[in-house]
Parts: structure tokens; sequence; C-alpha cells
């Protein structure tokens, strides 16, 4: 609404109009004052035209003539009347237009204000969900933020979980390292001691086969010179047969022993396949077996003594020989 507009600015517009020759209307007014609302330009105009009658009256007075004759000033005032009648008449014409103007334009304005209305309405709708959208979203940020500093607590404490889990991972690959040398290097002395025990059970067959092959070769040489003293010697061949008998257990013996070696060797040889993955009872096991099974220098003094014996009955056989021949 246009502030400073008076009834007198009106009325002085709507003058200054009609004498440039046009008819005053809220527009050309407006246009005229540069400012004003169509409402009291409206009201103003409405007062400037009811004036009107009497401003011509008061002009009629000032205008007529006192020494006219009576025809003249009688037509002269009936054509100030039809003058004003017809200016009543236009005034009232554009009276009703300028209305219905003025109820169109109020009708728009009524219009335009329940429009503004709804869509204030709206607005305000509009700014109750986005004030609520923005107490939520403030809600979930600072839910958000409460997640985000837990999220990265776990994650530190994650990282923190890893690092140990990779020094644990380390620590374990050394002590894996470490465990398979110490495998690799029992196994690697399984496999030398069984070596060495195969070839000590070589050995004691290849002493074995030898010591039957002389006790065969002594037991056909006993049995030849039995059958040629049998008649004359019996007390010498029961003796010869007793040696023979003991050389055949010797031989039996031996045989026996080899086979003992060969099965505690394949017992080892099974032991050591089965340790491969006991790597911690495998010393054990090579003491126990190692306890069980003498000694390769042992075997050896053993074989050195049973061959002297041998050689000493041996000897005592063809001593007992000769004297009896």
């Amino acid at each position: 609404m246009a502030r400073g507009i008076t009834e007198s600015d009106v009325h002085t517009a709507a003058d200054k109009i009609v004498g440039a020759g046009e008819r005053p209307t809220v527009e050309r007014i407006r246009a005229h004052l540069g400012t004003g609302s169509p409402n009291t330009v409206t009201r103003w105009l409405e007062t400037w035209w009811k004036g009107l009658g009497q401003r011509l009256e008061v002009q009629q007075a000032s205008l007529s003539l006192p020494q006219a004759p009576d025809a003249v000033a009688k037509a002269a005032g009936e054509l100030w009347r039809l003058a004003l009648e017809h200016a009543q008449a236009n005034a009232k014409e554009a009276l009703e237009v300028e209305r219905a103007a003025l109820e169109e334009g109020q009708t728009a304005l009524q219009a335009e204000r329940e429009s503004f209305a709804v869509e204030a309405t709206a607005l305000r709708d509009k700014a109750e969900v986005a004030s609520q959208a923005e107490r939520v979203a403030s809600t979930q940020a600072a839910e958000l933020n409460r997640l985000v500093s837990q999220m990265e607590g776990q994650a530190a404490e994650l990282a923190q979980q890893r690092d140990v889990a990779l020094e644990q991972a380390a620590n374990a690959e050394i002590a894996r390292q470490a465990a398979e040398r110490r495998l690799q290097a029992l196994q690697d002395a399984a496999q030398t001691e069984r070596e060495t025990l195969a070839k000590h059970v070589q050995a004691t067959e290849d002493r074995a086969h030898a010591e039957v092959d002389r006790a065969r070769q002594q037991s056909r040489e006993l049995q030849s010179r039995l059958t040629a003293l049998q008649k004359e010697q019996t007390a010498s061949q029961k003796a010869h047969l007793v040696a023979l008998e003991q050389s055949n257990v010797k031989a039996m013996e031996a045989q026996r022993k080899a086979e003992i070696q060969q099965a505690k060797a394949e017992a080892l040889a099974g032991q050591l396949s089965q340790l491969r993955d006991l790597p911690a009872e495998l010393e054990l096991v090579l003491r126990q077996a190692k306890k069980a099974t003498p000694s390769p220098r042992k075997m050896a003094r053993r074989n050195v003594q049973a061959s002297q014996r041998k050689k000493v009955s041996a000897a005592n056989r063809k001593t007992s020989a000769a004297d009896l021949d």
C-alpha cells in the first residue's frame, strides 16, 4: 500500500487530467502521481466525483453575468444544467466502470490473497517438514558421529589385534622353521642311523652266512672223518656228533640273531616312518632302539670273540682228533 497519498493530491490530479481533456481514471491518476494504491485512489476519486457538481455551481456563480438579459441568463442556465447533467451522467458511468474495475481488482486481489494463503500454508507445512527433517537429520548426524567414533575405536583395536596377530604369526613362522630344521636334522640322523643299522644287519647276515658255510664245511669234514672212524672210534664219533650239533645250534643261533636284527631293522624303519609327524618322540624312540639293539662296535666285538671261540674249539677238536689218531 502506497504512503503519503491524500484526498487533495487525488483531487488535484483529477482536475489536471480533466483540464487536459481526458477523463480521470484510477490508472491515469496513479500514472500522474507516480504512486498510490488502487483502493486509496478509487476512494478519493469517488469524493472528487461527488463534489464535482458543487464546484461547478460555484464556478457558474462566479462566471454569471449579473446584468445579462433574462433570456440569455435563462439559456445559459439551461445550457449549464444540460452540461451538469451530462457531466453527472459521464461521472456516474465512469464511476460504475471504475467500481466494476475495482470489484474485479478486489476479486482478483481476494483470489491472490487466497492463493497466497494457500501458498503460505504450504510453505509453513514445508517449513515444518523441513524443520522436522532437520531435527531428524541432526539426530541422525549425532548418531552417525557416535557410530563413527565407535567404529574408529574398533578400527584402532582391530589394528592393534592385527599387529599382535602378525607378531604371533612371525614368531610362529620362526618356530615352524626351527622345528622344520630340527625335524630335518632328526630325519637326517634317523636316515644315517638306519643306513648304519642296515649296513650292520647286512654285515651280520654276511657273517652269519659265512659262519653257516663254514659250519657246513666243517660238518661235511666231520662227517667224512666220522664215517672213516665210525667202526673204530664210536666214542670219538659221538663227540664229533655232539660238536656237529653244537655247530648246527650255533649256526641256527647266528641265523636267528640275523633274523632278529633284520626284524629290529624293519621295526626301526617303520618307527622312523611313523615318527616323521612326531619329532618330539623321535629321540625317545631312537634311544629305546639303541638300547634294544647293540651297537655295531659291540656286535663286532662279540663276533670277534665268537670267532675266536670257534677257532679255539676247532683247534681243540683237531688236537683231540690228532690225539685219537
